[in-house]
């Protein structure tokens, strides 16, 4: 995200949190906020296009890229290059929230690195054989609160999954903990654990974690969000059922938010693929 772009979530969000806490966590200066802030009192050749992409954000629930956000504005006789629609959007932050090509950042160290063992093979014969993983964003108005989770791909469904308000490590052993509790007995011999490449599946901690459970590791490439394309549909499922349109206040709304509906995707919501819901797959095989 370049520095104007922080600095424009900074701005937005300046009455509910210090600035100083905001440049430290954006890693900006205050100086360079404060100018920011400054030249916002001065029209810009891009400030009335910006308003229009910005009442389309919201009219697209904020999920369309510029190549969507290009056509909308051509099909209303607005015709500027894409690149330009990609710059506008990027300087006053108007990138969609999700359905987005992550770009692939380096947090910490890599310690351990896997072959991408699962390789778009996203059936499994029996259940727990194959699991999913990631990390996604939920925002409320108190902050963001950080969903793990682990996904059978023989049903599914949601074998696990744990929230915390901080992005570490140790949120990502304790959905695997979890997991492991509930599933242990049943799990395959060769469990398959497929993840991206963020730094808490590349810890030392992941590492030992996995082996103690005799889970094998497997890992997209990197930049390839297609390679984790299952985990990323759950998401997309959830934010698009249930959190864009409840749009959850604080931590803990959203937390009951997903305990009521991961239940319901288990237990209920019906896969038309199956024409019943994941946990009634797992319990009929």
């Amino acid at each position: 995200m370049r520095p104007r772009a922080k600095y424009a979530v900074i701005y937005r969000h300046r009455n509910e949190y210090p600035i100083s806490v905001m440049c430290r966590f954006f890693q900006v200066s205050r100086s360079g906020y404060y100018d920011f802030v400054h030249r916002l009192g001065r029209p810009e050749k891009d400030a009335a296009l910006a308003k229009i992409i910005a009442e389309q954000r919201e009219r697209s629930f904020r999920t369309y890229g510029y190549r969507r956000m290009w056509l909308v504005l051509k099909k209303r006789g607005i015709h500027r290059n894409p690149k330009t629609i990609l710059h506008i959007m990027e300087k006053y932050g108007l990138l969609a929230e999700i359905r987005r090509r992550r770009k692939w950042v380096n947090m910490g160290q890599q310690v351990h690195k896997y072959e991408n063992l699962l390789n778009r093979r996203f059936h499994a014969d029996r259940p727990n054989s194959k699991w999913v993983t990631d990390i996604s964003y939920i925002h409320t108005k108190q902050g963001v609160l950080y969903l793990s989770m682990i996904r059978d791909l023989y049903d599914n469904s949601i074998v696990a999954y744990k929230t915390a308000t901080e992005q570490t490590v140790n949120l990502v052993l304790d959905t695997i903990r979890l997991a492991m509790r509930s599933e242990k007995k049943w799990a395959a011999a060769e469990l398959q654990l497929h993840s991206d490449q963020g730094f808490q599946y590349t810890s030392q901690a992941y590492f030992n974690l996995t082996k103690s459970y005799g889970i094998t590791p497997s890992m997209s490439r990197r930049g390839n969000c297609y390679d984790n394309a299952m985990a990323e549909n759950f998401f997309s499922i959830l934010k698009t059922e249930c959190i864009y349109r409840h749009k959850p206040a604080s931590f803990c709304e959203a937390n009951e938010m997903l305990e009521r509906y991961i239940y319901f995707y288990n237990h209920e919501r019906i896969q038309l693929k199956t024409g019943v819901a994941p946990l009634t797959l797992r319990h009929s095989a």
